[in-house]
């Protein structure tokens, strides 16, 4: 699995396996990054996303695999042998330390000069945006700086990679979108491989070159926010990344005549045309596909003839508006629901109406489970 940075690989990770007493976290985690390359790990809490990073980091050791960095195997390499820098959510600041102490701790370790220090220490601040903090002490800086003291104290070091582990976790969400925006800024200019992880789908597909999502241990799906946004792998990833409704149903015509590449759903609630870019497949054969509420539309029919097109039948159940966005919820002939979300002001339908929905483009609904044919 490639990245699409520049096409060089810097960092691999080969069948990694981990288990904590009786319990697997990672299951053959096989991953390949980029230099240059911003990639994110994105997963609920306990998916193994932390335990990934500190293998990388040499923080824990994996039971199975090995970790490469330029080529080199460094899976039995202690932390400070690695190339590779790990910033923490709760930044791990030294209290009594002022803010150029904590940046130029690691270099005084090295037997570095004074000179040289400060040197390096003013060039971090300045990437930063933090120049003139030198004397101030952790608890005299909001949150924001903290953060941005914590990634100079990484940078310093000029590693290969940089490892975030949650970093805007801990800021509010004004603070946490400015800082999504200085973390990429960073890596642009100094042309870094990051890998970070939250849990949060809108900071990985607003500052990720890819995204590798994660669930119980294992990847999902790696690929660019547009590729796992538009074109979910799974029903995992379609739920979890954005908003989308999954619905079950089955073929009811593997080709439409003059169409190829299509099929018709057929659903309790009727049957709509979706896009099929896989192996053809057989009447009768059940399929899953997952279908963003944005890309919904809802039709009050003017006469009960309409209920003949093309479409599912489907009723009212809720209405709710949030932040600049409308929320329906309708339930479809046969139990399942639906959401439907809009910007804007809110919609004339009424709790209650008898709603015909579909979709505009056969490929905004993505096949992401098909039975096998016998």
């Amino acid at each position: 699995m490639k990245g699409t940075v520049n096409g060089q690989e810097l960092l691999r990770l080969e069948g990694i396996e981990k288990s904590f007493a009786h319990t697997q976290v990672l299951r053959g985690i096989h991953l390949s990054v980029n230099s240059g390359e911003f990639i994110t790990l994105l997963g609920p809490s306990g998916c193994g996303k932390t335990t990934t990073l500190r293998i990388i980091a040499g923080l824990e050791k994996a039971d199975a695999g090995r970790v490469f960095l330029a080529g080199e195997d460094m899976s039995d390499l202690a932390p400070n042998k690695r190339d590779v820098h790990m910033v923490f959510q709760n930044f791990a600041l030294f209290p009594h330390m002022n803010v150029a102490s904590n940046i130029g701790y690691s270099l005084k370790l090295k037997g570095l000069s004074r000179g040289e220090i400060k040197g390096r220490v003013a060039e971090a601040l300045e990437m930063v945006r933090l120049s003139g903090f030198e004397e101030r002490l952790p608890g005299s800086l909001s949150g924001g700086e903290r953060q941005r003291v914590a990634v100079a104290r990484a940078l310093i070091n000029r590693p290969k990679v940089l490892l975030l582990d949650e970093p805007l976790g801990a800021l509010d969400l004004q603070l946490r979108r400015q800082m999504q925006q200085e973390l990429k800024r960073l890596q642009k200019q100094l042309g870094i491989t990051f890998i970070h992880i939250t849990h949060d789908q809108e900071e990985a597909l607003s500052m990720s070159d890819r995204i590798a999502v994660m669930h119980e241990g294992r990847l999902e799906q790696i690929g660019s926010a547009a590729e796992v946004y538009n074109h979910p792998k799974t029903s995992y990833v379609a739920h979890f990344v954005g908003n989308a409704n999954i619905l079950h149903g089955t073929v009811e015509a593997p080709e439409i005549a003059g169409n190829a590449g299509t099929l018709v759903f057929g659903h309790p609630a009727g049957h709509v045309r979706i896009q099929n870019l896989g192996a053809p497949m057989a009447p009768g054969q059940r399929l899953t596909v997952a279908i963003r509420t944005e890309h919904i539309t809802l039709e009050i029919p003017a006469q009960k003839a309409l209920y003949d097109r093309e479409g599912l039948d489907a009723t009212v159940t809720g209405k709710s508006f949030a932040g600049g966005q409308l929320r329906i919820s309708a339930a479809l002939t046969g139990g399942e629901e639906i959401v439907v979300s809009r910007y804007g002001v809110d919609t004339p339908l009424d709790i209650g109406d008898r709603v015909r929905v579909s979709w505009a483009n056969t490929a905004q609904a993505v096949i992401v489970d098909r039975e096998e044919p016998v």
